[in-house]
Order: C-alpha cells, then sequence, then structure tokens
C-alpha cells in the first residue's frame, strides 16, 4: 500500500501533467497545483502532522524548559568556532602530505635566521640609533656595541616625546620595560644569548592581552580592562628576548585610525591620520620609537598603515601566525605581523612568532627561509599594467623575469572586500552589543531599520555611516550581521571556496605578482595571500581614500580636498602565493639592498 508522501508526488505528477486552462479559472498553473497539493496534504497527512505539530510544541515546550534551567555557556570574544578557515584550495591535510613530499619532516622545523655581523661605528646622536632597522640593533646587541637598558632608555624618551603630538602608545610601559631590559643585558652578559631579537624594544598593537597592563581595544568601556594573560605572540617575543616598552593604538575596535584619545597620526605628514587599524604600530615605527611593531590585520590593517607611514611590513599568509590573546573581528581573516623600518626586520620577527599554537586552531607551521642572496630569474613573478614602474623596472635590472597579468577572478554573488565579515563581527561582539544594548535600552530584535551590509572604505577619521532613526550613539558596526540568515552565510562562505580555487588556478604558474600599492586587498584577505610592503621612492605620496580599518577596504578611489602633503617614502605592494611569505620577503630584500629609501627618516 503506498504511503501518504508517495500518494502526493503522484498527486503532483498527475496535477502537472493535465489539461489545465488558466484563463477560465484565473489562477496559473503553477498557483492551481500548489493549493490542489496543500489541500491535499491536509487530508492526507492531515492525522500525521497533527501528531507532528504535537510533538513539535512538546518539544519546543521541553527545550524552552530546559534553556531556563540550563542557560547557554556564556561567549566572550575569543572562543572559536568548530569550522575553521583554510586558504589551501586541497585543505590541510593535502597540504600537509604535498609538504612532506617535497620538502619532507624537517619543514616544519622553525628556520634560522642570524642577522650579518655588526661592523662601522653607532651613529653619534640618540635618534641616529633609534632609526637604524631592527637586525643592525639586534647585531650590535649581540656584538655589545650597545646595551639593552640603553636602548630601551632612548626608545621611552622618544615615546614620552613624541607621544602627545602622534598619539601612537596608549600605555607606556616604563618600569615593565626597564626591567626586562636589565634582564637581556644580564643574560646577554652571562653567555645566555636567545637569539636575535634578544633585548630589542618593540610594541604591540593594543588588541593583544598584557598580564597587568590594559587592553583597551581602542574602545572607552575598556579604558582600564586588564585580561589577565599574555596573548601568543607576546609570549613567544618573550621568550625570544624582545623588550615590550608599550601597548601601541589601534583604532576603536580595530576600525580606522581613531581612538578614545584622538587620532593617531603619520610621522611624515602630520597633518594625516596613519591610517587604520593597526595605527599605533605603524607611526611608533615611522617615528623611531620602537625598533618594530606587531600589528594585526583583516582587510588592510597591516597594509594600509604600512604604506601610509613609508614602511616595509609582512602581512604573512593566513594563519601563519596564533592570534591567541588577541581581539577577533573575523576567525577566518584576521592575521597577525610585523610592521617595520626595512624588510628583514620584518623576516628576523616573523621567523620567532609564526608556527603551530593549539590554542589557535588556525595556525600551521610552513617553511620560512629567508634568503638574502636570492636568484631574482629563479622566481616567477606577474606584473599588471598599474603596478609602480620604478619598483618593476628595478627588479627587472637586479634580474627578475616578469609575465603580464590581467584581471583577477571574480565570482559572482560575492564582494571581494565583504564576504562574510558582518556575521562574524556580529558573532565576535555579540556579548559587547548585548551589554550595550542593554544600557541602551535598545531590543536586537528590532533593530533600527538601514543597510544590512555595512559599507566600506569611509574617509580616515570620518564616523562609520548611522542611520538617522537610531540613537545618536549607536554604531552599526557588529550588528547588522545578526540579521543574516545563516544559509546565507555560508552560501557566501561556498562562493568564497569557489573563489580560492579561481585564484588557485589564477595564481598556479606564479611564486608572486605586483599591481598597484593597495592592490586587492579585500581579495587577499578573504584567500589568504600574503604580502610584502616596501618603499620605492621619495615623493609626495598619492591620497587614496577609505580608512581600511581591520575590517575595511583597502585601496580607493583618490581623496579630494586633502591637505598639502610633504614628500616621504611611497610604498607598494608584492603579493605572494600561499605560504611563499620568504619568497616575497627574499624579493624585497634584494629590492632594499639597491635603494636608499629606507634611510630616509622623519623630522620630529
Amino acid at each position: 500500500m503506498p504511503t501518504p508522501e508517495e500518494l502526493l508526488d503522484q498527486l503532483q505528477t498527475d496535477l502537472e501533467n493535465a489539461d489545465y486552462d488558466e484563463a477560465a479559472h484565473g489562477i496559473d498553473r503553477r498557483h492551481f497545483v500548489f493549493l490542489s497539493l496543500a489541500a491535499a496534504a491536509a487530508t492526507t497527512l492531515g492525522v500525521d502532522s497533527a501528531r507532528a505539530q504535537n510533538r513539535g510544541r512538546a518539544g519546543a515546550a521541553a527545550g524552552a524548559a530546559q534553556q531556563q534551567q540550563e542557560p547557554p555557556v556564556p561567549l566572550g570574544n575569543g572562543e572559536p568556532p568548530a569550522l575553521q578557515f583554510q586558504p589551501y584550495p586541497g585543505g590541510t591535510g593535502a597540504l600537509m602530505e604535498k609538504l612532506v613530499r617535497e620538502r619532507g619532516a624537517a619543514a616544519f622545523q622553525r628556520g634560522t635566521y642570524e642577522p650579518e655581523p655588526f661592523t662601522g661605528a653607532l651613529p653619534s646622536s640618540d635618534d641616529g640609533i633609534a632609526y637604524l632597522p631592527a637586525h643592525r640593533l639586534s647585531a650590535a646587541l649581540k656584538a655589545r656595541r650597545i646595551t639593552s637598558t640603553r636602548l630601551t632608555d632612548i626608545y621611552l624618551t622618544r615615546l614620552k616625546r613624541l607621544n602627545p603630538t602622534l598619539l601612537c602608545a596608549v600605555t607606556i610601559m616604563e618600569d615593565q620595560a626597564r626591567a626586562e631590559a636589565a634582564k637581556a643585558d644580564a643574560e646577554i652578559a652571562a653567555g645566555r644569548y636567545r637569539g636575535p631579537l634578544h633585548g630589542l624594544p618593540y610594541g604591540v598593537k593594543d588588541l593583544f592581552s598584557t598580564k597587568g597592563v590594559p587592553t583597551t581595544w581602542g574602545a572607552r568601556d575598556f579604558e582600564h580592562r586588564i585580561i589577565d594573560e599574555d596573548a601568543e605572540v607576546v609570549v613567544r617575543l618573550r621568550e625570544a628576548g624582545a623588550v615590550l616598552i608599550a601597548k601601541l593604538a589601534t583604532g576603536l575596535f580595530a576600525q580606522n585610525d581613531q581612538w578614545f584619545r584622538g587620532r593617531t597620526n603619520n610621522p611624515w605628514n602630520l597633518s594625516q591620520g596613519s591610517s587604520g587599524s593597526s595605527a599605533g604600530p605603524a607611526s611608533a615605527t615611522a617615528a623611531g620609537c620602537v625598533a618594530f611593531g606587531i600589528g594585526t590585520e583583516t582587510s588592510g590593517s597591516i597594509v594600509s598603515p604600512s604604506i601610509r607611514c613609508g614602511l616595509s611590513a609582512l602581512r604573512p599568509t593566513f594563519g601563519s601566525v596564533s592570534r591567541y590573546g588577541g581581539m577577533v573581528l573575523a576567525w577566518s581573516q584576521d592575521r597577525v605581523g610585523p610592521i617595520v623600518r626595512t624588510i628583514e626586520d620584518a623576516a628576523m620577527v616573523f621567523n620567532a612568532i609564526h608556527g603551530v599554537d593549539p590554542k589557535d586552531p588556525s595556525t600551521v607551521t610552513m617553511p620560512f627561509q629567508f634568503n638574502r642572496h636570492l636568484d631574482l630569474a629563479s622566481v616567477r613573478v606577474g606584473v599588471d599594467d598599474e603596478a609602480p614602474a620604478e619598483l618593476v623596472n628595478k627588479l627587472r635590472d637586479l634580474g627578475m623575469k616578469t609575465v603580464p597579468i590581467g584581471a583577477r577572478p571574480k565570482v559572482a554573488g560575492i564582494s571581494g572586500s565583504v564576504g562574510g565579515l558582518n556575521t562574524e563581527y556580529a558573532s565576535a561582539f555579540d556579548s559587547y552589543v548585548q551589554t550595550k544594548a542593554r544600557e541602551m535600552g535598545l531590543d536586537l530584535n528590532a533593530l533600527p531599520s538601514g543597510p544590512r551590509r555595512l559599507p566600506y572604505g569611509v574617509p580616515d577619521g570620518s564616523p562609520m555611516p548611522t542611520d538617522p532613526q537610531a540613537p545618536a550613539d549607536w554604531n552599526p558596526r557588529f550588528v547588522y550581521g545578526r540579521t543574516i540568515p545563516g544559509y546565507e552565510f555560508l552560501n557566501t562562505e561556498r562562493r568564497r571556496y569557489i573563489m580560492i580555487r579561481e585564484w588557485a588556478e589564477f595564481t598556479k604558474d606564479l611564486d608572486m605578482y605586483i599591481g598597484a600599492p593597495y592592490t586587492d586587498i579585500g581579495e587577499c584577505a578573504q584567500t589568504g595571500y600574503p604580502s610584502a610592503v616596501l618603499p620605492y621612492k621619495f615623493a609626495v605620496p598619492p591620497v587614496f581614500g577609505g580608512g581600511r580599518g581591520r575590517g575595511g577596504r583597502g585601496g580607493g578611489q583618490q581623496a579630494e580636498a586633502q591637505p598639502k602633503l610633504d614628500p616621504q617614502p611611497v610604498c607598494g605592494q608584492i603579493i605572494g602565493t600561499l605560504y611563499n611569505d620568504d619568497l616575497i620577503v627574499s624579493v624585497a630584500h634584494q629590492f632594499q639592498t639597491h635603494d636608499d629609501t629606507v634611510s630616509r627618516h622623519p623630522a620630529l
């Protein structure tokens, strides 16, 4: 005997095949079939449906009662989801097998980095010492040409003098820094040298937790909040002997360069903000207030402030550095990387901080071998029409072979710079949003009307777009993602995977490529590709719109009504294919050894 479901299937087939006069009945065929099936279902499945509804009501009541007895486990900002993003199209297992086939188990061991021995004399002034590249300071410390205590004093003095102008530091950790420097000097004197970062003063973006020191996320709400643990990147740098001297500014919740004390400024052109959201690490490093800075990027926040402040930097391949203990914006896009004065500094710092951390399930260990003497003819480099001519021509003169490339892959139905970010934002900041909603008396089940997807690329220093019907202090940054259906988020991620596959196909014959200075920031954020930022000339910089916070979009159209700017280092990018971080850094280093732009410093 056929089941009720089988009878309905047969009925639908008969209805669809039957003659039906739409004009006579006034109902189109599809609507007629739907109404007929609905009526049949009510008759055929009536008893079963009623029983199912009763079971559903009972289950819902039981579930509600259980929820009242057992509230959900509370979530803060950091707990990762069970789903982890992996940029390699074949997945982590395929990536590991490929690596073992090509390089063997030794590929999973951290490479070594040794600075070249210090030669010559130290600069005669403290300011000259402060602007030395970190790898030269490292060599001087190892050779005992300078002590960590003296170097720390130089940087602390500059920080205290310049911070009122730059607003690059949130907390200057003077007592702790002096103690760590004294310890480093004692260890080096006793022959217990930890490596090239031993004794080097640095600053970390104020998104990372540090024991006993406020971690503000750029927000006045958290001005005095202490998270009593050290982020993993802070732990690794401390174990390497580096001296933490300051928590450096980030825009509000990693948004642009504005935070609760004001705007962080570009040391070269004080009329400009330093861009965001790694505003403090870029400003402090460019101003010679730290030997190097640690920044983060979701979509442009290492690249953009480094370009704005005329610096070198490495935005590593996704999953290369642990994010544990750092503020989360997007589990599938957040990255940690060094902001530095020369690209060799980036290699030195990255070598100490990269690799697997079980507390961050996105991390993998991949080979990183910085090569000062890389044969440029051995790498496959694509160049598009908008690549900086000065950068490309110099590399070609040094032996680089290039091939032209065209437009990058585009996938209909997914924006290159947005993707599922709003949903990840909303999830990461759910507890904060709920707290603020209670304070404001706002019903999150009746959100203010407005765009479901927040616009990107607001000008530096501008407020985020707001809804005129919303409360005056309403900020939609972490809210509109709450209304996006789960299936829509998942379908966006499925299209993102198509995008990743198409980018893998586009770059299959390349090791890296060079485009416009702000090229493909959003696309590389979603695909996980690394980038080396480097200055390539000294000139009046072009001005681009867009605050480029961790969730913002790099690039943008040339801005209007900007103040007149003075010359400074002008930067470009070399974008690598996945896990070619060492290659792009080595190529950038070849350029810098034949260019003197990095020797220039702002007059402050």
